[in-house]
């Protein structure tokens, strides 16, 4: 036998509360009675009060809570072998992880801001594989498409600035990247969404997003930041809080590209979303446009389907219910 919601049992503590309530009220009522009455009149005054009937009752009540939790839980024994069948989308996550995305004009910064919204996202999936790359200078498969979000959050989790050790911002080699990492999927399901600030300083990505085009895959682009910009936090070698300097000692200030991310996701016929502070945009992008593309079916799989068997315990916590009713705290007469 197991639980499909074990966590149900936590109800259990507030039933030996509520038991601890009734045995606290039981002895409050009996010390006021005794300021009022003298001890050996209390009997006569009660005569047709049964104190066994009356912890019988209780007894029932509480045997019916905890059947009841027993119910919430959902017991399971007995399976089936069943196939099952999933469809979805398979969406490459690619961020950027380069200096500028520690910029603070998005709170706490825009790496993090990004990293919250991509879990999120993992609240809405319902089957979709997905895939994250990793891009400054270079690109790299930080996850390979996967339905284990649990696996993939690891991966999530460990992202930073230094994920990458070749410093810059390349557009280009991330979906070039992001490209490679569709090798094997067939285009018609194939999503690409990119999450930076826009920042570039190498390969040109419009040619790679005209080769995604051509391959008749869609690049949805999210941009990170604002238009006005802000200066670049990182740590220095103490672990202190500094602003970042470029070769001549200027603070280096970085501002989101809207231009090139737009010209991106049209070019593939994908969309640009704005990521503000409140609404990030990636939950927006998903309900209205990578949600509506078509699914595939992946391989499916043998899988144990319990039968369950609350039905059991409701029934008794019912019948206890309904013999507490019927029962009297009175002596029979």
């Amino acid at each position: 036998m197991h639980f499909a919601q074990s966590y149900m049992f936590n109800l259990l503590f507030l039933v030996i509360a509520f038991t601890a309530m009734i045995v606290w009220l039981a002895r409050f009522r009996r010390k006021r009675l005794k300021r009022f009455l003298e001890e050996q009149l209390l009997p006569d005054m009660a005569a047709s009060f049964s104190r066994k009937m009356y912890v019988r009752k209780n007894m029932l009540l509480v045997l019916a809570l905890i059947f009841s939790v027993f119910a919430l839980a959902r017991p399971q024994w007995g399976f089936e072998w069943q196939q099952v069948k999933r469809k979805g989308l398979d969406i490459l996550l690619v961020i950027d992880t380069s200096k500028s995305m520690l910029t603070e004009d998005v709170k706490p910064n825009r790496l993090e801001r990004t990293k919250l919204a991509v879990k999120d996202l993992l609240q809405k999936l319902k089957g979709d594989r997905v895939g994250l790359i990793a891009f400054s200078g270079s690109a790299f498969l930080v996850c390979p498409l996967t339905a284990d979000y649990s696996g993939f959050l690891l991966s999530l989790n460990n992202l930073g600035v230094d994920t990458i050790p070749r410093g810059g911002t390349d557009l280009g080699a991330a979906i070039e990247e992001a490209l490679k990492g569709y090798q094997d999927v067939p285009s018609q399901y194939k999503a690409i969404v990119l999450l930076t600030d826009g920042e570039n300083w190498e390969d040109d990505p419009l040619h790679w997003a005209k080769v995604a085009a051509e391959k008749k895959i869609r690049i949805y682009t999210i941009g990170i930041g604002t238009k006005e910009g802000d200066l670049i936090r990182v740590p220095n070698d103490k672990g202190e809080a500094v602003f970042l300097k470029d070769s001549e000692g200027n603070y280096v200030k970085s501002r989101l590209n809207e231009q090139l991310l737009k010209e991106i996701a049209a070019t593939t016929g994908g969309a640009y979303v704005r990521a503000g502070g409140a609404v990030f945009g990636l939950g927006y992008l998903y309900d209205n446009e990578l949600s509506k593309l078509e699914k595939r079916e992946f391989e499916s799989q043998i899988e144990k389907k319990y039968f369950d068997r609350f039905q059991i315990p409701l029934a008794l916590a019912f019948f206890l219910l309904l013999a507490d009713t019927l029962l009297a705290a009175k002596k029979p007469e």
